[in-house]
């Protein structure tokens, strides 16, 4: 049971991180935040079929490879910068409790998504303006299995908004990050799909995710707690640096193409 209190309206609450049993199994909460995405984007992708010639029969063809891809990467890629805290190869497979980076399962996701649209012949950028949107709404919506599980969250802070937590040296205020990046998801996931109404070349939506979400991500990481390391750096701002400066020189490339 998790104990969460949010003192800026006087609430404090219990979370179980398993939300119910069925026929003896349990079923996390994290779980069912990550199945309602993924069920919310095929909802979408269906009612948007051949939207910039996209169809949906390829979204789920590619489905079958790109969601489990994506969650072994982002799960790879969580246990690789954060080996010390593994002693055996079932703590690495077991993700009850968290331990998914988002980064890890983009990346695997692009890859596949790539080599799918070689194969079938079908124009990357423009899959990828297709499916981008709601890949960001899934953010939103994920984040809060992080404060179910009551992680993701940042340094103390005395912020009115603060977020308390129980630690071993007792209860913490903290910045509540999950809830920074869950409502940073969200505006850019408007901001994507008010740009699908008039896309003005191939890969705008898709660079416009990866300038806007790298930009908020590098300055929340520098707010958490818990981010993976890679000496005296954090990871994630790392790759926040370097996908937001892809963005802006594939932007203005495209743009030039376009003209």
């Amino acid at each position: 049971m998790k104990q969460i209190i949010l003192p800026f309206c006087d609430i404090t609450v219990q979370i179980n991180p398993i939300a119910f049993h069925l026929f003896g199994v349990p079923i996390y909460w994290y779980a069912i935040f990550i199945v309602a995405s993924l069920g919310i984007a095929m909802f979408a992708y269906y009612k948007n079929d051949k939207k910039f010639g996209i169809h949906y029969d390829d979204i789920l063809d590619l489905s079958l490879l790109l969601i489990p891809i994506s969650f072994i990467s982002a799960r790879i890629y969580y246990v690789l910068f954060n080996l010390q805290s593994y002693t055996s190869l079932s703590q690495m497979l077991n993700i009850k409790d968290g331990g998914l980076a988002i980064y890890g399962g983009i990346l695997g996701g692009a890859l596949t998504a790539y080599l799918f649209c070689k194969k079938r012949k079908i124009s990357f950028l423009s899959l990828a303006d297709y499916i981008i949107p709601y890949v960001s709404l899934g953010q939103a919506i994920g984040r809060w299995g992080n404060f179910v599980n009551a992680e993701a969250y940042g340094g103390v802070t005395n912020l009115p908004w603060k977020m308390g937590i129980h630690t071993a040296t007792g209860i913490q205020y903290v910045h509540p990050t999950f809830l920074y990046e869950s409502i940073a998801d969200f505006l850019i996931f408007l901001l994507l799909i008010k740009l699908s109404k008039n896309r003005k070349y191939e890969g705008q939506i898709l660079f416009t995710y990866m300038l806007t979400y790298s930009f908020i991500r590098f300055f929340i990481e520098g707010l958490r707690a818990d981010s993976l390391m890679l000496g005296p750096f954090r990871i994630s701002q790392i790759v926040s640096a370097i996908l937001f400066i892809i963005a802006i020189f594939c932007m203005i490339w495209l743009k030039r193409k376009q003209k």
